[in-house]
């Protein structure tokens, strides 16, 4: 009895040691796990303890205790088979412990949780500045395992990630027996823990502890191997005591058993109770990291993502240091949770993907890194672009963030690695933009602290500044010259603002300065070299940069304007001589010095030309004799400027002598010399010292008689001979021009100026034949002709009218044309005809004139029709002498038919010439139609009277007679008047004055005084009124006297016809009526009435 009471008492014990055991094992961590005794110590150990539940189990009655005797007992079974149950830690427990690290305290801001991922599972409360630590360009550094998983395919990194957590057990080592039962035995020792616990589960079905004793027979069930029996035991654990304590680990051992047969949603499930269950349980961190997998097995990325951001929430609520990873399973675990991450947004579209969730789920202290493991990714699959793209959303999300610059040159980078040289340039400019020193980015940072950014924004200025200079160098891209111009002038000037101090700075400096220089954009490189020179210690280009500072300085001075040119001349002459003093021993330096030793003198500082000139001779006495002799010329020249023209000579001499007798620029030096002696001659030209003039520039032959001027000198002293008025000596100098300097360019000029001195000295037919020369000297029409009329003219004055006959008739053969030339000739052939008493000749040619003029056409000109009108004028004039002529005596009808004849062909004569339109012409004509009228009037009264008649009759005869004749010159008057109307024309001359003369005898008391007084002017005025007033409109204006050829006037007015009285012949011996039908019609100008017919005068006279 008191052995049952003890053993009671020790089952009691143990059931109570066994009941308040809080610490709970997975089956899977039983084989590796030592067993742990320290609660209780039982002698004898597992056999003893066996032992005594086997023999309370036999010796007592059923009870409250028998199932947990049952439970234990197979426990037991099970513990001395693989180890303990309760008591001890697991390898996967402690790994999950592990985990946790300190939260990054750093964050300013609190993340927002993600929708549909439970609050715990959202526990990041924080934003680091930066999560992971980074290398200078902003790469995460790699732990080991990272390294080794960079390695691994998709497939690899997928079946490894998603392999079956580290709980389940080894299977049992077989005991080694002689007759090879170990293996049954081992199995033996499970399969009696099976038996019992299923006896305890069917007979005592509400035993409180069921769960464990299910929890324990699907241990015993997969430790044989039969999984399909443990996973159903698991279920029914899940499904009747989804409170047991051993629930999650069910669920996760079932999540497991499912995603390794791609049961995703079954596994999604188990998972996600696990999830649900919150950070309470030891499983959470790994359900909610293959619930992600099982949500990316489904191609539900952003579920999935939902679940692996979770982790990394969870990861930093339990304090892991992102940028301390020590290469520990947690670490492994974030690193492909970043790397499954990269998988989910390449699927979900990339960068865009993860600024959209990040943006839509609130950010996170880690995103950093998620932009880094993506762009990594895509480096590793050679997606250059993505890579890029990854950083830069990164960057274009967080422009201020610490690390923005070293993504950004992870971008340039990569486009340089994956080959993409205008995406690294416009990268290398967007950086220099971003990070530049006076950007907005150094607001937030201390720019001391990033002395690898401040280098690469160095190295990015040089690398686009060289880029844009080669490309504007490239002949290929030369319609991009202008602007690959300005951004390599940009790129070199922003590194030079941001650095201007630095050891580059110099070369930089030289660089710009040569860009500007190939640019022609010669004063900024003149300034940026003088910079590069003078500016900075000593370098190697400095000599060279103050060299080219003044070659640059010269280019722009061929390319300013006038305004310009004094001031940057002296910028050229400053430049110069400072490179001289400066670096006097560069190999160009006396080359230099004399260059703007020539530019002072070019500026006509005369003086300091020569005081410069010889501060060379002295510096540089060793210099090239060019050089030498360069600045000797430049002393000579001054000299000459100062009008020092011996001191000139002189220098020119020693010029002379630092020359090579076959220099081929001796014979310029020979030029200068005779220069100064020219300009002597010029000096005394000036003073109008015409003899010494003369005697300087003819010495010029003597002392140059090679040079080129020496043409001019004769010539000069040919033209201070004729000053003299020294016609022969001049005359000799010129024949002598023409001889030696046969086709010369001034011959034809000389030909003038010996045709000229040739008239002066009264050789007429000398200067002719000199004109005639010329004519066939030069191609010029212009001058032939004229050279061709002067000759037809000098021979006229010289009384070689043959001659003279002879060149206008070539005139008239070469040039018929302009018309009004020719016609110009005719005249003058028509005038020494005229001379020579030639009148068939002469009338012959003043018709051919006519003629011409008729036909004109478009080249009439006023000139030829002038030259028409007067012509016809005098081929018409004689028909008023033929009318004169005739004398109406006996036989009177006879007479008097003829005197009408030629009254008619008389006026019909005079009235053409008024369609001439010339004022003269149409003045004269007009006159000699009214004296056609007079002498009718005249011839009437003196006609011869018939012998019979009585006194009375003839007394009756003379007033019948008068009555016929008054209206004769009544229409002589008024015609004589209608000329005067010619004065409010501005036509005035001889034809007119005799009107005036002729109507101050017919009309006294209105014209007899007009010579002793201005009544004339009243006349014209009455003529003005009238031509305002009257209805009868007066001649248009013609010209009053003729134009030159050489300068025709403006075209007449339309003519104006006058119409002259027809005069009825009478019956002979009949007493008739003569009709006499004086009209004058003058034709309007464009504005003025039609001039309307003059009245007829009616006549009646009877003859006997």
């Amino acid at each position: 009895m008191s052995q049952i009471r003890f053993l009671l008492l020790v089952i009691a014990f143990l059931l109570s040691s066994c009941g308040t055991s809080s610490t709970r094992e997975s089956i899977g961590q039983l084989k590796n796990v030592k067993v742990d005794l320290a609660d209780v110590k039982i002698e004898g150990g597992f056999e003893k303890a066996m032992q005594s539940y086997q023999k309370f189990l036999e010796q007592t009655p059923e009870s409250s205790m028998t199932p947990e005797a049952l439970r234990r007992l197979a426990d037991l079974k099970i513990q001395k088979e693989y180890g303990t149950l309760e008591g001890a830690t697991s390898n996967e427990k402690k790994a999950t412990l592990n985990e946790a690290k300190a939260i990054d305290r750093s964050a300013t801001f609190e993340a927002p949780v993600i929708p549909s991922v439970p609050a715990a599972e959202s526990a990041a409360s924080s934003l680091p500045v930066i999560a992971g630590k980074s290398d200078k360009t902003g790469n995460k550094k790699k732990s080991k395992g990272k390294g080794k998983s960079a390695k691994e395919s998709g497939d690899e990194f997928e079946k490894r990630a998603t392999k079956t957590a580290a709980i389940k057990p080894k299977a049992a080592e077989v005991i080694a027996t002689p007759d090879g039962s170990g293996a049954d035995l081992q199995t033996a020792g499970t399969l009696e823990a099976i038996a019992l616990y299923k006896k305890l589960l069917a007979k005592f079905p509400n035993y409180d502890r069921n769960d464990q004793v299910l929890y324990q027979l699907s241990r015993a069930y997969e430790e044989i191997g039969q999984v399909e029996e443990a996973m159903k035991i698991m279920s029914r654990i899940v499904k009747d005591y989804p409170k047991s304590r051993y629930f999650d680990e069910v669920q996760f051992r079932r999540g497991e058993y499912f995603f390794t047969r791609k049961k995703f949603l079954d596994s999604e499930d188990a998972f996600k109770s696990i999830v649900d269950m919150g950070t309470g349980s030891s499983y959470y961190e790994l359900a909610l990291y293959k619930l992600g997998w099982t949500f990316y097995k489904q191609e539900l990325y952003e579920d999935a993502l939902h679940r692996f951001v979770g982790v990394l929430d969870y990861k930093i609520k339990t304090g892991y240091d992102f940028e301390r990873p020590k290469d520990t399973a947690d670490d492994k675990r974030v690193e492909d949770t970043y790397r499954v991450v990269s998988l989910s947004f390449s699927n979900l579209g990339g960068a865009d993907a993860v600024v959209e969730y990040f943006n839509k789920f609130g950010k996170r202290s880690y995103e950093v890194n998620i932009y880094s493991n993506l762009g990594d990714y895509y480096l590793d699959k050679l997606r250059y672009s993505d890579a890029a793209t990854t950083f830069k959303a990164f960057v274009n999300s967080n422009p201020y963030h610490k690390v923005a610059p070293h993504f950004d040159t992870r971008v340039i980078e990569i486009y340089k690695k994956g080959g993409f040289p205008k995406l690294v340039i416009d990268a290398n400019k967007e950086f220099v933009v971003n990070y530049g020193l006076k950007s907005d980015y150094w607001k937030y940072f201390d720019i001391k602290a990033f002395p690898d950014v401040v280098g690469y924004v160095k190295t990015s200025l040089k690398e686009l500044a060289n880029h844009y200079h080669a490309l504007y160098q490239e002949k290929k891209f030369e319609k991009n010259k202008p602007e690959n111009f300005q951004e390599a002038m940009k790129w070199y000037r922003e590194f030079l603002k941001s650095f201007p101090k630095e050891i580059e700075s110099p070369a930089i400096t030289y660089q710009l300065a040569s860009l500007l220089l190939e640019n022609k954009t010669f004063d900024q490189a003149a300034i940026e070299y003088e910079h590069a020179a003078y500016d900075f210690p000593y370098h190697e280009k400095s000599p060279e940069a103050g060299f080219y500072a003044v070659y640059a300085h010269r280019e722009n001075l061929a390319l300013v304007n006038q305004d310009d040119r004094h001031r940057v001349k002296r910028e050229v002459i400053r430049s110069s001589l400072k490179f001289a003093e400066t670096y006097p021993k560069h190999e160009k330096a006396a080359l230099v010095m004399v260059a703007a030793v020539e530019d002072i003198y070019s500026m006509k500082d005369y003086e300091f030309a020569v005081k410069s000139g010889r501060k060379m001779l002295n510096g540089f006495p060793a210099a090239d004799k060019a050089l030498l002799r360069t600045t000797w010329l430049v002393i000579a020249h001054s000299s000459f400027e100062l009008l020092n023209f011996t001191d000139a000579e002189e220098g020119y001499l020693n010029v002379i002598q630092l020359t090579a007798e076959n220099d081929k620029s001796r014979a310029d030096v020979i030029e200068n010399l005779a220069a100064s002696i020219y300009k002597q001659g010029e000096q005394a030209n000036k003073l109008s010292d015409f003899n010494t003039a003369a005697g300087h520039f003819l010495r010029v032959a003597v002392a140059a008689p090679t040079s080129k001027i020496r043409s001019s000198a004769d010539y000069d002293g040919a033209t201070a001979l004729m000053q003299l008025k020294d016609w022969e000596r001049a005359a000799t100098v010129l024949l002598s021009f023409r001889t030696t300097y046969a086709g010369h360019k001034l011959q034809p000029e000389v030909t003038k100026k010996i045709a000229y001195v040739y008239k002066e000295a009264g050789k007429l037919a000398l200067a002719a034949a000199e004109y005639e020369r010329i004519e066939t000297e030069t191609q010029d029409v212009a001058v032939r002709r004229e050279a061709l009329q002067l000759a037809a003219d000098l021979y006229v004055d010289a009384k070689e009218t043959d001659k003279a006959m002879q060149v206008y008739r070539r005139y008239v053969s070469y040039f018929p044309k302009p018309l009004e030339f020719a016609l110009e000739t005719r005249n003058k052939i028509a005038e020494v005809l005229k001379s020579r008493n030639e009148t068939t000749a002469y009338m012959e040619e003043l018709r051919q004139i006519v003629t011409a003029d008729a036909r004109a056409g478009a080249e009439r000109t006023d000139r030829t029709r002038y030259l028409g009108a007067s012509s016809s004028l005098v081929l018409t004039e004689p028909l008023f002498g033929e009318f004169v002529e005739i004398k109406l005596v006996k036989p009177f009808d006879k007479n008097l038919n003829r005197k009408k004849a030629a009254f008619k062909s008389a006026k019909d004569g005079f009235e053409k010439l008024l369609q001439y339109e010339v004022g003269d012409v149409t003045s004269a004509a007009t006159y000699l139609i009214a004296e056609l009228y007079f002498n009718f009037n005249r011839a009437l009264i003196e006609s011869e009277r018939p012998e019979d008649l009585s006194a009375l009759e003839l007394e009756e005869y003379e007033l019948a007679l008068e009555e016929q004749a008054y209206p004769f010159e009544e229409k002589a008057m008024q015609t004589h008047e209608k000329n005067l109307e010619y004065l409010a024309l501005g036509i005035y001359g001889s034809w007119i004055e005799k009107s005036f003369a002729k109507l101050a005898k017919l009309i006294p008391a209105r014209y007899a005084k007009y010579e002793e007084s201005s009544g004339y002017i009243l006349s014209i005025d009455q003529a003005n009124y009238a031509a305002l007033t009257d209805p009868v409109p007066v001649l248009a204006k013609a010209v009053a006297t003729p134009p030159q050829p050489v300068a025709p006037e403006q075209p007449l007015a339309e003519p104006v016809p006058v119409q002259a009285a027809e005069i009825a012949p009478a019956p002979v011996a009949a007493p008739v009526q003569q009709e006499v039908k004086a009209q004058v019609a003058v034709k309007k100008p464009a504005q003025a009435k039609k001039a309307p017919k003059s009245k007829a005068a009616k006549t009646s006279v009877q003859s006997k």
